[in-house]
């Protein structure tokens, strides 16, 4: 698949004004304001500026923290992780591999399966239930 890249008009035009927030400049969305936070419904997450396929419901769980959260991700190629050393923290965030796009950030408290916790913005994605 070859790399979404858009100039920045391209992307306000195409994105909502919090998805632009999110996705472009890396802003973060309240707790428990996002659409996606309580979507347990069996299908997949992409992500809202490119389609990209980056989470599946499986992976899913409540961490309680107020964000959509998954112990992975579709597949390894899915999402770029970078160490972030803003606002005095040290953290990795985790960006769409295909437009990077701002996600969120991934923890080291998930489940024991991957022992990982990627914290995902609603804003940033959207859903497809799957269809039987």
């Amino acid at each position: 698949m070859e790399k979404t890249t858009l100039s920045d008009e391209e992307w306000r035009r195409q994105l909502s004004p919090e998805q632009y927030h999110v996705l472009r400049e890396a802003g973060t969305e309240r707790a428990f304001t996002g659409a996606l936070n309580a979507e347990y419904r069996d299908g997949e997450f992409f992500c809202a500026g490119c389609g990209s396929k980056l989470f599946e419901s499986q992976s899913k769980f409540d961490s309680g923290c107020g964000w959509p959260s998954f112990s992975a991700p579709a597949d390894n190629e899915a999402v770029t992780e970078i160490e972030d050393n803003s606002l005095g923290m040290r953290r990795v965030e985790v960006r769409c591999s295909n437009c990077d796009g701002h996600l969120g950030h991934v923890f080291p408290d998930g489940p024991p399966e991957t022992g990982l916790r990627y914290c995902m913005n609603s804003a940033a994605m959207a859903f497809e239930p799957k269809t039987d």
